[in-house]
Formats: C-alpha cells, sequence, structure tokens
C-alpha cells in the first residue's frame, strides 16, 4: 500500500524591498541641470518683475514728506475710477474688436491661398505676405507715419492732386485706423504662417473623403479645413487679443508726428509709460500695469474657453 504524503506548504515569500534605481535619479538631477538655466532666466527677466511691480503697486510717493507709504489696495481703486485709464482701454478694445478680425481675415484667405494649390509661385508669394513681420515695428512705423504724413510722402501728394486736405491719416478721426492698417500690415504674414502650417498637417483622408462626397473647394474649406485648424485660429486669436492690449510702439512713434491727435494717455501702456518716465509716479504706473494685465489674462481666458467648448 502506497503511502500519500500530505504536500508540503512552500515558505511565505519574504516581501520583495523596492530598491532604489540609482541611474533613475542621476537622470532627473541631469534633466534638473539642463532646465535650470531656464527657470534661472525665467525667474529674473519675468516672475521678479511681476513680484517688484506688485510690490510698487501697494504703496504711494508721498509728495511733501518724500518716500513712499503703504496704501493696499487704494492705489487699485484709484486705477479703477481713472477716467484717462478707461479710456484708454475702451480705444484699444475698440482697435482689437476692428483690427484683429480684418487682419485674421486677411491671414486666413492668405493660407487658404497658398495651401489651395492653384495658386501660382506659391513660395514667392508666401515670403512677400511673411515678408513685414521682418521688418522691425519701428522702421515699419516711421515708414507708415512719412507716408501719412499731411506735408510729405503719400498722403502730401494726393491732396495737392485734389487740392485739398481730402486724405489726413494723422488727424484725429482717423488715426486710430492708420494705426490699425500699421499693425495689419505687420502682423498679416505672422498669423498666416501659424494657419498655414495647420493646414499642412490636415490628414489626406479627410480630403479623400470629401472628394468621393462631391464636396467643391468652397465647401471642403468649410467642412474640413476649417474645422481642422480651428485650434491654430484660437491661437492666433489669443496672440492677437494679447497684442492688441499691448499696443504702445506704433502710436507712441506717430506721437511725434501728430501730437495733437494722440495724447500720453492714449493706450494703457502709453499711460503706464509717460507715468513713470514722465511723471515719476512709479508706484501708480505698477498698478495701471497690473490692473492692464490682469484684464488681458481675463479676457484672453475667456476667449480662449468659449473656442473650447464650441470645439468640443
Amino acid at each position: 500500500m502506497t503511502s500519500i504524503s500530505a504536500p508540503v506548504e512552500a515558505p511565505p515569500a519574504r516581501p520583495v524591498r523596492p530598491t532604489r534605481d540609482v541611474g533613475r535619479l542621476r537622470v532627473d538631477r541631469k534633466g534638473w541641470l539642463f532646465v535650470a538655466p531656464f527657470l534661472v532666466v525665467f525667474a529674473l527677466v519675468f516672475l521678479a518683475p511681476i513680484a517688484y511691480a506688485v510690490w510698487l503697486s501697494l504703496f504711494r510717493e508721498q509728495v511733501f514728506f518724500g518716500g513712499t507709504e503703504f496704501v493696499g489696495l487704494a492705489n487699485y481703486a484709484a486705477v479703477l475710477g481713472d477716467g484717462k485709464f478707461w479710456e484708454s482701454f475702451l480705444r484699444v478694445l475698440l482697435f482689437l474688436v476692428v483690427q484683429v478680425p480684418v487682419m485674421l481675415g486677411l491671414a486666413l484667405v492668405a493660407a487658404l491661398a497658398i495651401d489651395s494649390a492653384r495658386l501660382h509661385a506659391a513660395g514667392f508669394f508666401r515670403i512677400v505676405v511673411f515678408l513685414p513681420y521682418a521688418v522691425p515695428a519701428v522702421v515699419a512705423t516711421l515708414m507708415w507715419g512719412f507716408i501719412y504724413g499731411d506735408s510729405f510722402g503719400l498722403a502730401a501728394d494726393l491732396n495737392r492732386l485734389l487740392g485739398d486736405d481730402v486724405v489726413s491719416p494723422l488727424s484725429g478721426d482717423w488715426i486710430l485706423l492708420s494705426i490699425g492698417n500699421i499693425v495689419t500690415w505687420e502682423f498679416v504674414g505672422y498669423n498666416m504662417l501659424i494657419l498655414y502650417s495647420a493646414l499642412k498637417v490636415v490628414p489626406n483622408d479627410l480630403y479623400e473623403a470629401a472628394a468621393i462626397d462631391g464636396a467643391g473647394a468652397f465647401r471642403t474649406i468649410l467642412s474640413v479645413k476649417l474645422p481642422a485648424i480651428r485650434g491654430a485660429v484660437m491661437i492666433a486669436t489669443i496672440f492677437s487679443i494679447i497684442g492688441s492690449f499691448q499696443l504702445f510702439n506704433e502710436p507712441n512713434i506717430l506721437r511725434s508726428l501728430a501730437p495733437n491727435a494722440i495724447s500720453t494717455f492714449y493706450t494703457p501702456n502709453m499711460y503706464a509709460y509717460n507715468l513713470s518716465f514722465g511723471g515719476q509716479q512709479y508706484n501708480y504706473s505698477a498698478t495701471v500695469a497690473i490692473v492692464m494685465g490682469v484684464i488681458t489674462a481675463i479676457i484672453a481666458y475667456v476667449v480662449q474657453l468659449r473656442g473650447s467648448r464650441k470645439g468640443a
């Protein structure tokens, strides 16, 4: 008779203690070493100025005794009740509402034309449209300023031809439109390149499906291209909104040619600049800059949020 022995239970497995991956830790440290130069520069040129501006905004200059005194949020309350600030803000808001759609519309048309494969010398056309962006803003403004001049340039020649001051781009009624023309000329090519780059990565399968369904050129644009580049359009829109609220170079340079049409508080950035370097009101200038930065961030975030919901 064969006896069957009971199965021998294996001793419980000892828990394996996790070992430290020394090599991985070294890789992580090396990664931080690579990132460290950027973090240092970012902290010095971005975070530190913002922190210093916030610190300045909490103080006010003492007119009679000299020095500064801590006033908390009093400067912010003063800015919110400042008529000059709101006048300049509404001016750039009007500039944004009119100029940004025109600029992005022209950039979109140019990008679609280049991407259509029906445009002759598309590479040359792309360079020509983008070339104004390579011109520095100061040079571009001076160039257009001399074209706008009432005593010289194209506007003056047209007035001599017509016999009256019909064309006056540097007058108070037309100066904002003239600035919008300069900014549009400068940045159409930049936005065109963003939209054109997005069009180049649209899958060919979408075009093939549209062709099988019998979609024509315009139907393909509306149903395939525009939905595919919605993200790029949103990025260009946000960049344009931020740039509009930061409007400074063009009106500040044209001010020497049209001092009666452009005031020292024509835009919020000009207002903050002249408060600081013209009136030595550094604390109030920092407050204006911070308030404008917060408003810009809120509007850009709202636009991005609404664009994301539409694209969902």
